[in-house]
């Protein structure tokens, strides 16, 4: 799956502060491709956590599981089949910055159904802290209203996971 931005300029009339006036401005506009070369008749379907653990397990990072932390979606369609995974943000150690804008901002630009949220704990560590709990639900309000539903947020390290809808927590 690939996304492509464009930003060219173009020359669009518009109007300025005295609307008597007309002027031409120069403008960006921004065109979005969407390309995804998985048939949809190949595209893995999602149907429980551990489903998810293991794409995801298979596909993080080039093998940086347990070097630091990184938080990522999966994109899926109604019928729960992956239309892509997407690197959300990266950090440290011990923490990564999640921006909501981001997620939904892929999300729609996939036109999918629902997500699934991941990131890992380098430490091996699968519970949830406080701030994943937090950010779970402030990312699972936001889908709500968007129509895009968020099934589940998994914490993976490289031998086991921990599913927030498994455990009664979304």
């Amino acid at each position: 799956m690939s996304f492509i931005f464009r930003i060219f300029v173009s020359e669009k009339p518009t109007r300025t502060m005295d609307t008597t006036n007309l002027s031409v401005t120069k403008v960006a506009e921004a065109k979005i491709t969407y390309k995804n070369p998985v048939k949809a008749s190949e595209r893995v379907k999602i149907t429980k956590s551990n489903d998810a653990y293991e794409l995801l397990l298979a596909n993080w990072n080039n093998g940086a599981i347990e070097l630091y932390e990184s938080f990522q979606i999966l994109l899926l369609n109604k019928a729960n089949k992956v239309l892509g995974i997407s690197l959300i943000g990266e950090g440290g150690v011990s923490g990564c910055v999640v921006d909501t804008k981001r997620v939904f901002t892929t999300a729609l630009l996939a036109n999918c159904s629902s997500i699934i949220l991941a990131h890992n704990h380098p430490s091996g560590n699968i519970q949830p802290s406080e701030a994943d709990r937090q950010i779970t639900k402030k990312i699972h309000a936001a889908g709500a209203l968007l129509d895009i539903a968020v099934l589940d947020h998994l914490i993976i390290s490289a031998e086991s996971h921990y599913s927030f809808a498994d455990n009664g927590e979304l």
